[in-house]
């Protein structure tokens, strides 16, 4: 069953939301579905294949008014480090949604876009490969506990409902130059960690002269090797497990298919641009998070590698009404 979707897409302002509203729009076996924006702080324009309804999750009514008729969720909106806001976004807002879609007559599909933070991103030893089988284990904030929150929830309506849903469990989702400027020592920085905290402001500022990058290094003094994914890698995954049977129940690490190893990275910074690499040791710990079973059951490959990932992001120029902004703390 393929004909005639309605998408519901929450957080459709983000980057992923913007990115596949883009793909799926101008996919030509999609020209006969439509996509709805539920938008909150931010809003988009509607078109002809394009509805907006404005409202948050955390509001029942907002929720059942936005689910109406569609046949499809994909649910992306989330918070951060915001606890006075993150139990009712990520808790009773998922709530909202999937008791509204376990009703809806129309409804087909719920596709959550989760987070490797449920599973402690780097923050604990991995002697083996992370796969989907391991136990969720959030890092200290409220962020990662909620990411474990919606992964379980969803299961639970799998199970007590036997609702079509599928979670794909995304580590750092970057696009544009975010490679580039998770690496900075500035106060610019993407993400974290801030590597101007960990060398000092006067060392920071050298090195931000100089152009040069960060080797993140475990407790032990060895590289880090950490996950990320392209978001148009993300898309590829979502547009793949829409109406999927094999997606049905499931949830699959959509990631690159090995880990970005720092050492590796400022190695191929300074060969191909020059730039000088400054080990910094921090707590972390490398993982390695293994997207075998997305690949096996979806018939999905990422298309980025390390050094496909740097030659995005240090060539991508920004035009002059596409400025950096930072749309949420952490």
């Amino acid at each position: 069953m393929t004909a005639n979707r309605l998408i519901l897409v929450t957080g459709a302002t983000g980057k992923v939301g913007q990115t596949i509203m883009r793909r799926f729009l101008g996919d030509p076996a999609h020209a006969a579905d439509r996509i709805r924006a539920l938008c909150h702080n931010r809003v988009l324009p509607a078109s002809e294949r394009v509805e907006v309804v404005s409202g948050s999750i955390a509001e029942r009514a907002a929720v059942e008014r936005a689910v109406a008729g569609v046949t499809h969720l994909l649910h992306l909106a989330t918070c951060k480090e915001t606890p006075e806001d993150v139990m009712d976004v990520t808790v009773k807002g998922l709530f909202w949604l999937l008791e509204a879609c376990r009703q809806g007559p129309a409804f087909r599909q719920f596709i959550l876009i989760g987070g490797d933070a449920g599973i402690g991103h780097f923050f604990y030893e991995r002697p083996d490969p992370v796969t989907e089988a391991v136990r969720h284990s959030a890092y200290p904030g409220c962020y990662a506990l909620s990411k474990v929150l919606e992964e379980v929830m969803l299961e639970q309506y799998i199970i007590q409902y036997q609702m079509a849903a599928c979670c794909l469990r995304a580590p750092w989702i970057m696009e544009k130059d975010d490679f580039k400027y998770q690496l900075s020592f500035g106060e610019d920085v993407f993400g974290g960690p801030r590597w101007r905290d960990l060398v000092g402001a006067e060392a920071a500022d050298r090195y931000v002269e100089t152009g040069a990058v960060p080797v993140m290094l475990d407790p032990e003094g060895r590289p880090v090797k950490r996950n990320f994914v392209h978001v148009e890698d993300l898309i590829d995954a979502i547009l793949r497990a829409i109406d999927n049977p094999a997606a049905r129940g499931q949830t699959f690490n959509v990631c690159m298919d090995e880990p970005v190893d720092y050492g590796a990275l400022g190695a191929y910074l300074a060969a191909s641009r020059g730039l000088e690499a400054v080990p910094v040791r921090t707590p972390y710990h490398s993982t390695w998070l293994d997207n075998a079973k997305a690949r096996f059951r979806l018939g999905w490959r990422p298309r980025h590698d390390l050094e496909k990932m740097v030659e995005a992001a240090w060539g991508y120029r920004r035009a002059p009404d596409d400025p950096r902004t930072v749309w949420y703390p952490g």
